[in-house]
């Protein structure tokens, strides 16, 4: 028997039980669904963070205070006081580094009239807006003199502008940071994300103000820490001499020996897109997992009406076998059907799963939407597992029924 006889005897008793083959399926349908909508949001995921982190500057080095180990974290990485205002200031004699922008950060509550919001303190200096790759869409950013001014002036993210202001202009209002009143004199460009990944959730003032009215511990020399220093390269070729220039000047600052280990951490966007993808993975593989789940019910859903099937055309397979069917014939018969029903079943879940991602990817969340992203890849994944299913848990009731002796099948009732 050819495969196209195969397939057509297969379409046959598929159609001859609609609604059993049409609930058959059903596990199928919901497993493959499920694979492609978490694999979508998974995927989106990963893009959406790979997005993010790449739009946060260009050839952007983070040096941040402690020591990052492999698998650990030493030092209170982040919260130890081992970067100083000082040592961002030294930073910007060497020749490979076009901007240097040292940062302090708290969590403050801003007000304006009977609005308010919980956002992002940022200390900073007006390299700020270059390193990190913000545009300001009205107003202008601090300068230098308001650095040495100490002056009580701030610039606002696009959220915090929208959750205060709406859509006046508020460039020249006051608002009050943690009761202390600035005066607007920028709001940045949106630049989009969502959660902890939004870089638009902040407001920026001149780091000596927030060392006056916001401040930290200093280090043992008396001088104020910084969360962080964010310094670009000149360009993508010389960021590895970028790296070496800065540990070198850094170590000798704060008089390191040769044999002792660096107190603070270097992290490229490389290392960041590393670190994100090896999250982002392991999330789209527990989200893909539980769509595998469903999938293996669904299979087991179809050995379960095979063997049904097996047992309702008992004669049929006697009479087939008595004019001439070979073992290998009614093996293949049977295998084509599960097999069959398996892809129908996928076929109809990737439509499904397709429709359900798009829907997903309209949820609002935070003021953004989910992202979710259907690539071929997991699309062709779904396809061969759904047909791996129908294969495997085909087999056990295809040799049943290519098991079964000619003379009792033709006795049977």
């Amino acid at each position: 028997m050819n495969v196209m006889e195969n397939l057509r005897m297969a379409f046959q008793s598929i159609m001859a039980n609609r609604l059993r083959s049409g609930l058959t399926i059903l596990g199928i349908v919901i497993g493959v669904m499920a694979v492609i909508t978490m694999l979508a949001i998974g995927g989106g995921t990963q893009a959406s963070v790979t997005k993010q982190i790449e739009s946060i500057g260009t050839n952007l080095l983070i040096i941040l205070p402690g020591r990052i180990t492999t698998g650990t974290v030493r030092g209170g990485l982040g919260s130890a006081v081992t970067l100083t205002y000082a040592d961002a200031e030294a930073l910007k004699s060497l020749p490979s580094l076009n901007g240097v922008a040292p940062v302090v950060q708290s969590a403050v509550q801003v007000v304006y009239l009977d609005s308010n919001t919980q956002t992002n303190l940022i200390g900073t200096t007006p390299d700020y807006v270059q390193v990190r790759n913000h545009k300001v869409a009205s107003g202008s950013f601090f300068t230098d003199s308001h650095v040495r001014a100490r002056s009580l002036v701030v610039v606002l993210g696009a959220d915090v502008a929208k959750a205060l202001f709406g859509d006046q202009d508020p460039v020249g209002q006051v608002v009050k940071i943690n009761r202390i009143s600035f005066r607007v004199i920028g709001v940045l460009e949106k630049k989009g994300g969502a959660g902890m990944f939004t870089q638009d959730d902040l407001v920026a003032i001149p780091i000596t103000t927030a060392f006056t009215y916001f401040p930290r511990r200093a280090d043992w020399r008396g001088q104020p820490s910084v969360t962080a220093i964010y310094v670009q390269a000149r360009d993508r070729n010389s960021i590895p001499q970028a790296i070496e220039e800065v540990r070198n000047l850094l170590r000798d600052r704060h008089n390191l020996s040769p044999s002792a280990e660096d107190d603070f951490s270097i992290v490229t966007q490389e290392d960041m897109l590393s670190m994100a993808n090896a999250i982002t993975n392991i999330f789209t593989i527990f989200l893909g997992s539980i769509g595998a789940i469903s999938l293996i019910v669904g299979g087991i859903g179809i050995m379960n009406i095979m063997l049904v099937s097996v047992t309702e055309r008992t004669r049929e397979i006697g009479i087939r076998m008595a004019v001439g069917a070979k073992r290998r014939d009614i093996l293949l018969q049977f295998l084509t059907e599960a097999t069959v029903l398996s892809l129908l079943g996928g076929a109809i879940g990737i439509v499904l799963g397709w429709l359900a991602s798009w829907g997903v990817g309209r949820i609002n969340i935070g003021g953004s939407n989910i992202q979710t992203l259907v690539t071929p890849w997991s699309v062709l994944l779904a396809v061969i597992f759904s047909a791996a299913v129908g294969l495997f848990f085909g087999i056990y009731p295809a040799n049943k029924a290519a098991s079964l002796n000619p003379i009792e099948a033709l006795r049977y009732e």
